[in-house]
């Protein structure tokens, strides 16, 4: 079975459902916890100081799947590879907490008899996502002053690959040890 649209999943309705614990297991609310697309949150120079930070911030509240963050990810470090190599660094902010959960449905012929369950059961987990608030960053890129346009479109790259609308800020960093 085929991944559902984000659209199915992207509205913030409810609280987390994220309980999920190693030491104890029986306060579990998930038996099994799905896998996040989403393994690499450091790219690029993390030693050097840059003078100029620019974020990728949302503008409405959204859950953003791992899978889409990851897409967006790879897409902007590899647009910063090419052009500035090791001259910048790229950070995903937010942690693909919240556990999606569905309810599998058949389709075709018969399924109405295949499909009959509780009414309002609460489904599997199927994946992970991401509670993003209006306001807050995505990504966090941080080069030189000089590499201002090339940083702007990588992030409006990324910004493509995810749901909802973003805006990008950037900020002149104080000091920069040189």
């Amino acid at each position: 079975m085929r991944l559902r649209p984000g659209r199915a999943v992207r509205k913030i309705n409810s609280q987390a459902w994220s309980r999920y614990s190693i030491r104890k297991p029986r306060k579990n609310f998930i038996k099994s916890l799905p896998h996040t697309s989403l393994l690499v949150f450091n790219m690029g120079n993390k030693t050097k100081s840059f003078d100029t930070t620019f974020k990728l911030t949302i503008e409405q509240n959204f859950k953003l799947r791992s899978n889409s963050l990851e897409a967006a990810r790879q897409i902007a470090n590899k647009y910063l590879e090419r052009k500035v190599p090791n001259n910048y660094s790229l950070r995903v902010v937010p942690y693909p907490h919240d556990i999606i959960r569905e309810k599998k449905r058949a389709t075709g012929a018969g399924a109405d008899r295949i499909s009959q369950g509780m009414a309002l059961s609460f489904g599997r987990p199927s994946s992970v996502a991401a509670r993003m608030f209006a306001g807050q960053a995505v990504f966090e890129l941080k080069t030189a002053g000089a590499n201002k346009k090339i940083a702007h479109e990588a992030l409006k790259r990324a910004s493509k690959k995810l749901s909802g609308t973003y805006k990008i800020v950037s900020y002149e960093n104080k000091q920069v040890a040189k």
